[in-house]
């Protein structure tokens, strides 16, 4: 009998993992909560949805920018660090898909007003990690009417 309580416990451990609708809830509230950062002068806290990590991408303006680090320091030398600099940040979610149990690719809009006014699309590719959802590959296009 305790033979087949550890086959069962082993079999409860390998039982794989799913993408949920908390999930889904947990990136969009990771995303609501980059924007309120913004908003509120703290690019820390904005970066707090980025995976701390030298493999970060983002890409944007045509350039491939690798790392967490050099993604706050691209951020603070472009838009400071205060928010009358920084501007209005408003993202709209279209779609939030499951890429297996612990990634996801988000597709949205975003708009800036303020100093560096723009308005563009974006896809995030997030990934489950011991901290939560973090973003570890976000491309930023800036649409074609919008000011550079």
């Amino acid at each position: 009998m305790k033979l087949a309580g550890i086959f069962a416990a082993l079999a409860a451990c390998a039982t794989p993992r799913a993408f949920t609708r908390g999930d889904d809830q947990a990136i969009r509230s990771l995303i609501t909560a980059q924007a309120a950062a913004w908003n509120r002068g703290d690019l820390t806290g904005y970066m707090a949805g980025y995976a701390h990590s030298p493999d970060l991408v983002f890409t944007s303006g045509g350039q491939v920018h690798r790392g967490w680090q050099q993604t706050l320091d691209r951020y603070r030398s472009r838009y400071g660090a205060d928010p009358s600099t920084m501007g209005h940040l408003d993202f709209e979610l279209l779609d939030v898909k499951p890429l297996g149990a612990d990634g996801a690719i988000v597709l949205g809009r975003w708009k800036l007003d303020g100093p560096q006014a723009g308005a563009g699309v974006f896809s995030l590719a997030l990934q489950r990690t011991r901290d939560g959802w973090r973003i570890v590959h976000d491309h930023t296009s800036l649409g074609s009417d919008a000011k550079p």
